[in-house]
């Protein structure tokens, strides 16, 4: 137990450094205070839009992953399933150096519903998978409409060849989910639809009249590179990714760092209302011990064993 509480506090000290780090670098390129100023500049009401659309994401993103729990014959609630959705949020955002909120939804599904561990590890998996595929085929499509890329003519296919072997994959290794294929992956594609009209409506909150189109390409960029749990909740990283990127895509800077910065600011707003399950809800039990934690991190079928 010692070991792994050690570990625990090395991982989120890594990540503390290295979201430091990647700011730092940020920081080199663009000035704050110019980031300072584009916050206290910024339309509330845009911001209160791109909120509600970050919001509406999630929305969809929890409906997305009740199909996959519906799926290994387990039927919830969709109110159940989003209070422990939004409890997820809240320990990703705010107890980076836990188990997070995977672990947890496994713990407690586990607990709660008797099920294996690992079924329910998988649906999670799938679940990101096809958030990712959705992020991947977004961006595929944006690049039709971007001159940057001479080749841009065989994305239309690149995009369909993918697809088409993501699928047989998917009904070689997983076809328990198949019946959740398509409902599972429009909803992706409606999260991360709504999570770039969250971008626009950041942009727009600058009274932006630029080619919006290079920001969102760029903002699916970061979030495929957040994939790598190196940093807090991603940050860091989008930046890193989005000031860098500037350069080839004639963005603004500036801008586009304050994008992805007010889009973190704006995520953990969302997830703070996940407080309430944690400390005052009586649906939801308390976040595993030191035992449990580990043997989520150990063996995922043996969680609750000592239950």
């Amino acid at each position: 137990m010692e070991k792994t509480k050690r570990w625990n506090v090395i991982k989120l000290l890594l990540k503390l450094g290295f979201t430091t780090l990647l700011g730092w670098l940020v920081f080199q390129k663009i000035d704050y205070q110019q980031v300072k100023s584009i916050f206290i500049n910024s339309d509330p009401w845009y911001i209160l839009a791109a909120v509600l659309a970050y919001f509406a994401s999630q929305l969809v993103s929890s409906w997305r992953l009740l199909g996959f729990i519906n799926s290994i014959g387990l039927h919830l609630h969709f109110g159940f399933n989003f209070r422990l959705y939004m409890l997820g949020m809240f320990y990703n955002v705010f107890l980076p150096g836990g188990i997070g909120g995977d672990g947890y939804k496994i713990y407690l599904l586990r607990k709660k519903f008797q099920l294996p561990a690992k079924k329910i590890f998988l649906t999670l998996l799938l679940d990101r998978a096809s958030g990712l595929w959705a992020i991947c085929l977004l961006a595929s499509v944006l690049l039709l409409f971007l001159p940057h890329f001479k080749t841009s003519e065989w994305w239309l296919v690149i995009i369909i060849t993918g697809t088409l072997i993501y699928f047989l994959l998917y009904r070689r290794y997983f076809s328990s989910y198949l019946q959740n294929f398509i409902p599972a992956h429009s909803k992706a594609i409606l999260v991360q639809s709504f999570q770039l009209l969250s971008i626009f409506f950041i942009l727009s909150s600058q009274d932006f009249k630029g080619n919006y189109l290079p920001y969102l390409f760029c903002f699916l960029l970061s979030s495929l590179a957040t994939i790598i749990p190196v940093s807090i909740g991603g940050l860091g990283i989008r930046e890193y990714v989005m000031v860098n990127a500037s350069p080839f895509f004639s963005m603004d800077e500036t801008l586009a760092v304050f994008t992805t910065l007010c889009f973190y600011i704006l995520a953990t707003i969302t997830a703070m209302p996940g407080i309430w399950f944690v400390y005052r809800s009586k649906e939801f039990g308390p976040m595993p011990g030191k035992k449990q934690a580990k043997t989520i991190d150990d063996d995922p079928e043996g969680i609750i064993h000592s239950h």
